[in-house]
């Protein structure tokens, strides 16, 4: 269940970096409502995640998981950059995000 938790939190993590674009500076409202919510709750599952997760584990995760989506968001809502050394990058941290779930020892 913590992986799952982390999973979503990570999820959550990428609406709001994506949030942050739409509310373009806060200065939108609904947007920005949006954001901070999906900003509370994502640090809220990490947290409860970290209960039984180690923090590095968990952090690096939950990060590797908002890079990631956010990257491939950026790629398909603002036409940034695909070219094959970014997509390549993006391949490095998955990895290192399935490392970490596979390397770290069950809670």
């Amino acid at each position: 269940m913590p992986w799952i938790l982390l999973f979503v939190a990570g999820l959550l993590e990428i609406g709001w970096a994506i949030g942050l674009k739409y509310s373009d500076g806060f200065s939108k409202p609904l947007p920005t409502l949006a954001t901070l919510l999906a900003l509370v709750a994502s640090m809220s599952l990490l947290a409860l995640a970290l209960r039984s997760i180690p923090v590095g584990t968990g952090y690096a995760v939950w990060t590797g998981i908002g890079a990631v989506g956010t990257a491939i968001a950026g790629m398909i809502l603002f036409e940034e950059s695909r070219e094959a050394g970014r997509l390549f990058c993006i391949v490095l941290i998955v990895a290192g995000i399935l490392g970490l779930k596979f390397f770290t020892p069950a809670p």
